[in-house]
């Protein structure tokens, strides 16, 4: 008796080290596994910027996000590329799915872009169903507005809103948002349309800086000096108005 209750005590053991060294296997597959989703994420986000670099004929350099400034008026996320990197005050920054924001100051490993939600933001946008001609404004919500002169207008719920190239920072044919409602002034001259933007920035992790300067920003951050980043951002920044 003594034996076989010594016998079955050694079997346990030998299936308790058992178990632990199987957990320890699942734990590591686990892991793994983890890994190569995020591989697969970010090989697919990569693929679709390539496809992007096509079609707009641009560097972009991939920035990934590792802070945000969120509150009532001001909305930013920091990147983790900078000066160094060829990052400038007044380049675009995107991702797969449109416009994310503007680079609005640098430093040499790091720059902070102000998003497309930020209430200082209004860029020039286009219906891309009527080409029906707005600006859009960020309401520092996760909603923007998308302000259109009524006469002739054609903008409908379910609509697209790109932009339109015209306000000399975001290139031509990025998605801004997709229309979820449309009101009226009292006057009846302006129309105003709730977009929903094309960035989901709760998710954002990833984004990409268009290593571009348009026309406007050219004029706006360029000195006799330099480049003028540490002058805008002495001065607050100047995102794109």
């Amino acid at each position: 008796f003594v034996r076989h209750t010594w016998n079955d005590y050694v079997d346990l053991v030998g299936v308790g080290e058992d178990n632990a060294r199987l957990a320890q296997r699942v734990h590591a597959l686990e892991e793994e596994n983890l890994q190569l989703r995020e591989a697969l994420v970010a090989g697919g986000r990569l693929a679709r910027i390539a496809e992007m670099r096509a079609d707009f004929e641009v560097p972009m350099l991939p920035t990934q996000l590792v802070g945000s400034d969120v509150s009532a008026f001001f909305r930013s996320v920091l990147v983790d590329r900078g000066r160094s990197q060829g990052v400038r005050s007044g380049m675009p920054v995107i991702s797969e799915e449109g416009v994310v924001g503007l680079v609005t100051a640098t430093s040499e490993r790091a720059a902070r872009a102000t998003l497309l939600l930020d209430r200082q933001t209004a860029i020039d946008g286009t219906v891309q169903r009527s080409r029906t001609r707005g600006i859009v404004h960020g309401r520092g919500s996760d909603v923007v507005e998308f302000e259109f002169v009524s006469r002739g207008a054609d903008v409908a719920v379910g609509d697209v809103v790109i932009t339109s190239g015209l306000d000399g920072v975001y290139p031509n044919g990025l998605r801004v948002g997709t229309v979820s409602a449309v009101a009226e002034d009292d006057a009846g001259l302006l129309r105003m349309a709730t977009l929903v933007p094309a960035v989901d920035f709760g998710r954002l992790e990833q984004a990409f800086v268009i290593l571009r300067r348009g026309p406007s920003m050219e004029l706006l951050y360029r000195t006799e000096g330099g480049d003028g980043d540490a002058q805008a951002a002495a001065a607050g920044g100047g995102p794109s108005k």
